[in-house]
């Protein structure tokens, strides 16, 4: 089982991630709110991992905090829950916010989760009720740069949501939401105000 790993981030597009360990090249999936805590492309950084093993694939995960690969793990014990459906949990939800949501049995708040149904959210207020005071529940990531290439700051929020499962239409309708919500455009480039946008707009799938 790969436990960690700390190399030089090669390349990265929202989920995915290449970092460079001694001249091999990892390739990992990583949560939203991992993705914003990493360094530019060309530095180092260190991640938490799960290694998935299937038939057909082997998938390695990236976490920046063992808090999240804690309860990424937990996640997918839960009957219906794969790989993929937890990390759009993870990145639409702090592990704080997600505590908080199963403690309250706040199953709306869940089944605003793209991919989460009423179904699958109730099964995961019961599983996880007497789990999620287990882990340590952490702070949400600092924001920091990343290279976003070309485009421009709501084409690439656009194409991050619907990379977590959003529809294009819908995803188009939560960023011009956030747009007017929050001028997140005038300062700090379009890598930085594409990242306000996301977060703006999975919070307000998820609010109360």
């Amino acid at each position: 089982m790969i436990g960690r790993i700390t190399g030089t981030v090669v390349e990265k597009k929202a989920p995915e991630l290449l970092v460079d360990v001694q001249g091999v090249g990892y390739e990992l999936l990583v949560s939203l709110t991992t993705f914003f805590s990493l360094p530019n492309c060309g530095e180092k950084t260190v991640l938490h991992t799960h290694l998935v093993v299937r038939e057909d694939v082997q998938q390695l995960y990236g976490f920046s905090e063992l808090g999240e690969r804690e309860l990424f793990r937990m996640l997918i014990k839960v009957n219906g829950v794969g790989p993929k459906m937890a990390l759009t949990i993870l990145s639409g939800m702090t592990t704080k916010d997600f505590s908080a949501a199963i403690r309250g049995n706040d199953i709306e708040r869940l089944v605003k989760l793209p991919g989460v149904g009423k179904k699958t959210a109730e099964r995961l207020a019961i599983e996880m009720r007497d789990r999620v005071p287990s882990f340590s529940v952490e702070e949400d990531a600092q924001t920091s740069s990343s290279s976003q290439g070309r485009l421009g700051a709501q084409e690439e929020a656009e194409s991050v949501l619907i990379a977590l499962g959003y529809k294009p239409q819908e995803a188009s309708r939560m960023i011009v939401v956030a747009s007017q919500n929050l001028d997140v455009l005038e300062d700090g480039g379009d890598e930085k105000a594409s990242e306000k946008l996301i977060r703006l707009a999975l919070k307000s799938q998820v609010k109360l």
